[in-house]
């Protein structure tokens, strides 16, 4: 239960502004800035071009945009007058979802929409949340920092990264890293691209997991035949491939991929137990943002440990034969399907090809060959140490956000996968995790949303944060 309101220098600064960060939502929200659609490259730079003018008005002195082979990401510093003031970089990204199936949003997907909500005024658009909301609370919380320290500069050096391409995989960000690493030393990295696990439960994500894709194709005749001619003679693709699929888990709903459990870090007990304080019904979870009548998944793990903490391998897309109106009498050529796997710590995705073409050769059927096409990069896992004094500056920030205390935050782990390893493989950085969203917020489907309350509360936590981190000295040292 939160404490009552507590007022703070932070907190009235962003109460008394509110109106600038929903006027600078509801102009960056109006720009389809969709990664994935060729069609809309022209709009993702606009979007960089809108967030660059931003950060320039919110007083950032040094702001750049960069390209890349595909979208561009926006790049800003402000150096604290401090010296010895530690460097936080903070990540996140400009670009959006596909709005698909446009008929289901109840409000044009790029006209921001205010609707009051069960727990408050909402705000409805593509982007709402993931990410431009939790990037633009960034512009008010460093406002509201300097006028609440009374500084003219941030009491650390802060640095943004904000990249037009995760919605599509980050396929450049990594060579971005690495062509401009002299420019993203830091001492700590913040993501804000995550959330909450509700409106009155402020909690920090800990970990994401990582990402890995295979592509099969099964292939039979070497042309469609005649089922009445051929069926029941020769081998159906369509047939093999469900057969496959069928087998990707076993009866207790573990991934049979030979050695893909080999490298996983058993959850400890403590990490149970503090994902089991999280507050969960799981009722509600069906019936609300799961939309499913039944859960499901691997034996021996709880509902929030499957979904956060544990590897998992999922049927994407399945296709093959004839899709067309009426019947097509047919056995067919060729049989697909797309898979994805979610890794979890000590995983790697280049593991994970290897193991696919193993399972799918000891499973096919004579007569039946197989074509698995698997990136090697994929996304690593990564995770933050809950022990180090980063954390803790964290966790005094969001409890201040929030009118509670540091041990009441919850520990999170977040089942999506983004391109954070990334950060810390080449930046060599601890990670924290600082995000606006819900579990309700829906995003990546129609009718996206962020809750106004939580943006207002973001900006807020972001603005405490700085003054907390400045207690920090490079390499992680405190100043008292």
């Amino acid at each position: 239960m939160s404490s009552p309101e507590r007022d703070n220098a932070e907190r009235a600064y962003v109460l008394a502004h509110l109106d600038d960060l929903h006027a600078d939502l509801d102009a960056w929200l109006r720009i389809p800035s969709i990664s994935a659609d060729p069609l809309h490259a022209a709009d993702v730079a606009a979007s960089a071009s809108w967030l660059a003018e931003a950060l320039r008005r919110t007083g950032f002195p040094t702001v750049e945009i960069w390209p890349t082979p595909g979208a561009p990401a926006v790049y800003a510093e402000w150096p604290s007058a401090d010296p010895n003031a530690p460097v936080a970089l903070v990540y996140g990204h400009h670009d959006v979802q596909p709005v698909d199936p446009l008929e289901l949003w109840v409000h044009p997907p790029f006209e921001p929409t205010v609707v009051e909500g069960a727990d408050g005024p909402e705000l409805h658009a593509r982007g709402a949340i993931d990410d431009k909301g939790n990037v633009a609370f960034h512009l008010l919380g460093m406002r509201a920092h300097l006028a609440a320290t009374g500084r003219d500069t941030p009491a650390v050096t802060v640095k943004l990264l904000i990249e037009g391409e995760e919605e599509s995989g980050s396929p450049h960000f990594a060579d971005l890293l690495r062509e401009k690493r002299d420019r993203l030393d830091c001492d700590v990295v913040v993501v804000s691209d995550t959330g909450m696990a509700a409106p009155h439960l402020p909690s920090a994500v800990t970990s994401m997991r990582g990402l890995a894709d295979a592509e099969i194709t099964l292939r039979g005749p070497a042309v469609d035949l005649h089922s009445g001619s051929f069926g029941g003679a020769v081998p159906n693709p369509l047939h093999a491939m469900a057969q496959l699929l069928a087998s990707l888990h076993d009866d207790e709903g573990r991934v049979t991929l030979p050695g893909f459990y080999d490298k996983v870090r058993p959850l400890t007990e403590r990490e149970r137990e503090l994902m089991g304080r999280v507050p969960f019904d799981e009722q509600a979870w069906l019936a609300g943002p799961a939309a499913s009548r039944v859960t499901t998944g691997e034996a021996g793990f709880t509902t929030q440990e499957r979904i956060g903490a544990r590897p998992t391998a999922e049927v994407n897309g399945l296709w093959g034969g004839y899709q067309g109106p009426g019947h097509k009498t047919i056995i067919p050529a060729e049989a697909h399907a797309k898979l994805t796997f979610r890794l979890v710590a000590d995983q790697r995705p280049g593991d994970v090809g290897d193991q696919v073409r193993a399972w799918v050769e000891a499973n096919l059927p004579a007569g039946i060959v197989a074509e698995v096409h698997a990136p090697p990069a994929g996304v690593a896992p990564c995770a933050s140490d809950l022990d180090s004094p980063w954390m803790d500056a964290l966790l005094r920030a969001i409890a201040q956000a929030w009118n509670s205390s540091p041990d009441d935050v919850l520990f999170m782990k977040e089942g999506g996968s983004g391109p954070e390893a990334d950060l810390v493989e080449q930046l060599g950085a601890p990670l924290l995790f600082l995000g606006a969203g819900l579990p309700t917020d829906r995003i990546h489907s129609p009718n996206e949303r962020v809750l106004l309350s939580m943006l207002h509360r973001g900006a807020e936590a972001t603005a405490h944060l700085w003054r907390e981190l400045a207690t920090m000295r490079p390499g992680g040292q405190t100043t008292s």
